[in-house]
């Protein structure tokens, strides 16, 4: 519904800027907003900021929201432990800290001590724990920071006896975990080198991985494996269980599929195992020189081979596990078992196999949901997973691999009841007839008249699979009386990577009709009506929420769109977007690609005096991921395009993507996007804080 008065958005010039695609002039107006560190780009966030905020001021509720959002909460906040030697690490927050702390104890039963407090590292809590690996002994401690929500990373090692920091700095990682060699000597670690550019529009190419010695300044680090050949690889080092081997990822991009090159530590033989990109190998562990991966090759959902070293021809491959008709997602090998974790229609299903192949019994789960962890060693005979769902927190649950009995290990207590809120499952029909799955969650006994606020949340690309997963937002907006639903896209894992090409490139209007879908399904069904259904996404879900309402802004009421891809054409242009063409394909580089991006890319798909559904765009102003001029030249936009609803942008300071991002900062975000939802939608409700 139109707002009465039009907004007095801030003044943003227009510059004479056109760039030809294949003999296509392309418009590029706000070509001046990707000058981050421009006076005149701060004046605009400045007042974009005032006048967002502003209009946000007369939504009464807010408090509320924010009071209620606090006391949700504030709940402990547990991860699954992980052994190293005698000693466990777990992380730990009591309910409102900024950061979780990361604890070690000896033995299940000893005293917890605190190793990392990422909380004391910065007075407004923007420096934030990113990364962090333990010697297997359990001694070490290498621990990456991010600061200001940034991708770039710097590492430091801790003892953990002591507490104190040996004098090593890593600075200038990225993309990157560590990887120590079994003498506790040093480890592996992969980045650029120091660049001699560092603004946020800066590209990354060459990825490289990097040898730091304990003891020796970085300037000393030995170049152990890079690509010079192609700049576009990523790389990724493990080192294995029992310390023999250094394997090696190169994958293009985001691509999920990847080659495989091994190093003897001992002899430092180099071995390319796997030199094609045809599929994903996964790594699992190995027995000698019998290494297990989980791969699509000839099996888009996944299967276990084993490969030889002694005998590594591709005929001589031995199929493990076989595929089945659900994606297997990840693998682990504790107790000489294989725990194959499965995806069945986006839930959790696990699967236990010996090292044979053969089947060893399945997992029961409590309900639909989300499980995690099975970490652990070969030898081990437990092993410690976490399980959650929209409505409950995740558990962490003591698996004995003898029995197969788990048991509560920690359990978190609540500021509201669980039971009070139902999930179910339904499969929607997209336009081209594909099955796609939606998760709902409300409160129990709601009527299906149409007059539910509802939230419909998606993704769609990269691989990414939604499941399950619990978020005090989510409880806060189902008091609110709100319905939350998600959609399972092509473009994601949900189904194996049929289902993730199935939304790539120039099938990527697969996605946005798949969430068009179950939009008019959820209106069709009784939970909602146009006037009272709002979408959400972040990143590529900004770009899906963006294109849908473009697409059809009669369908929603409201939309936020999140640190959104909104620029089509030059996304490959910035920080690590050209990665991303794995998924998008090539706007200037292939005419056929540019041809499908063009049709659907939100900068260039805009149209005057249109009542596109009333938005929220937002963004940071360290996105260092996706670089926040596509915000900026999106909601700059939409607001000269004059539609009847309110076009507004967000731009948080200090923050990033969103990892890392300090409990005040996220509680006042959140508590923006839900009064914007709550003016937008014209919602009436009560909420009930305690006293």
């Amino acid at each position: 519904m139109a707002e009465s008065t039009p907004l007095p958005y801030p003044q943003a010039r227009t510059v004479d800027q056109t760039d030809i695609y294949f003999g296509t002039p392309i418009a590029d107006p706000y070509r001046w907003m990707e000058d981050l560190d421009a006076p005149e780009v701060a004046a605009w966030v400045k007042a974009e900021n005032a006048l967002t905020q502003g209009w946000l001021s007369e939504v009464s509720e807010r408090n509320a929201l924010r009071t209620r959002l606090m006391e949700l909460i504030n709940y402990e906040r547990f991860t699954a432990p992980s052994r190293r030697g005698t000693r466990f690490f777990y992380t730990h927050n009591t309910g409102l800290q900024n950061h979780p702390v990361v604890f070690w104890q000896e033995g299940l039963d000893g005293e917890p001590q605190v190793l990392i407090d990422p909380n004391t590292l910065s007075a407004d809590g923007t420096v934030a724990l990113s990364g962090r690996r333990t010697t297997d002994d359990g001694s070490l401690t290498a621990y990456s920071l991010a600061e200001a929500g940034s991708d770039w990373i710097t590492w430091r090692v801790r003892d953990v006896t002591t507490g104190q920091d040996l004098p090593d700095v890593v600075a200038w990682s990225k993309f990157s975990s560590a990887a120590w060699v079994k003498d506790n000597s040093g480890f592996f670690y992969s980045g650029y080198g120091e660049p001699t550019e560092t603004t946020l529009k800066t590209a990354n190419y060459f990825h490289k991985v990097f040898f730091h010695a304990l003891g020796t300044p970085q300037t000393e680090d030995v170049l152990v494996f890079d690509r010079p050949d192609d700049k576009e690889l990523n790389l990724h080092a493990e080192v294995t269980d029992d310390g023999r081997y250094l394997l090696i990822a190169q994958s293009r991009g985001t691509s999920p599929n990847n080659q495989i090159t091994l190093m003897d530590l001992a002899t430092k033989e180099v071995h390319p195992l796997i030199t094609t990109e045809e599929a994903v190998f996964d790594p699992i562990d190995n027995v000698g020189t019998v290494f297990f991966f989980r791969t699509t090759l000839d099996a888009p959902k996944g299967k276990v081979i084993a490969i030889d070293l002694a005998d590594p021809a591709r005929e001589r491959w031995q199929t493990l596990i076989a595929e089945t008709e659900n994606p297997l997602d990840t693998v682990s090998l504790v107790n000489h078992l294989f725990i194959a974790q499965y995806l069945a229609d986006a839930q959790s299903h696990v699967e236990l196999h010996r090292m044979d192949g053969t089947h060893a019994g399945t997992l029961a789960l409590p309900a639909i949901g989300t499980a995690g962890g099975f970490g652990g060693e070969r030898t081990d005979t437990e092993t410690f997973y976490t399980f959650t769902n929209f409505n409950t927190p995740a558990t962490v649950y003591r698996l004995d691999l003898t029995t197969l009995g788990s048991r509560i290990y920690r359990q978190p207590k609540l500021a509201y009841d669980p039971a009070a809120f139902a999930t179910s499952q339904v499969f929607v029909e997209s336009k081209d007839g594909t099955r796609v799955p939606l998760f709902l969650t409300h409160r129990k006994g709601m009527a299906l008249d149409g007059t539910n606020p509802t939230l419909l949340y998606g993704y769609g690309g990269f691989n990414v699979t939604l499941q399950p997963a619990f978020s005090p937002t989510y409880v806060l907006w189902m008091e609110m009386g709100g319905v939350y639903a998600q959609a399972g896209l092509r473009g994601g894992g949900e189904y194996g990577e049929a289902w993730h090409e199935g939304g790539m490139k120039a099938k990527k209007q697969n996605v946005f009709d798949d969430f068009i879908a179950c939009a008019e399904y959820l209106i069709a069904s009784g939970y909602t009506s146009s006037p009272k259904l709002a979408i959400q996404g972040g990143s590529n879900g900004g770009l899906l929420v963006a294109a849908c309402a473009l697409q059809r802004p009669d369908l929603f009421g409201a939309a936020i769109a999140q640190v959104g891809v909104m620029d089509m054409l030059r996304f490959d242009r910035f920080t690590i977007g050209w990665a991303w063409k794995a998924d998008y394909g090539s706007p200037s580089e292939n005419e056929d690609e540019f041809r499908a991006i063009v049709k659907y890319s939100p900068l260039h798909n805009v149209n005057a005096g249109v009542a596109y559904p009333t938005m929220l765009i937002t963004t940071a102003d360290h996105d260092d991921r996706v670089f926040p001029a596509h915000s900026f030249k999106f909601a700059a936009t939409m607001q000269a395009a004059g539609g009847p609803n309110p076009a507004l942008i967000r731009v948080e300071v200090r923050a990033g993507h969103g990892a890392g991002m300090p409990l005040g900062k996220r509680v006042e975000m959140i508590a923006d996007e839900y009064a914007f939802l709550v003016r937008a939608l014209r919602m009436e409700f009560r909420l009930e804080t305690r006293a």
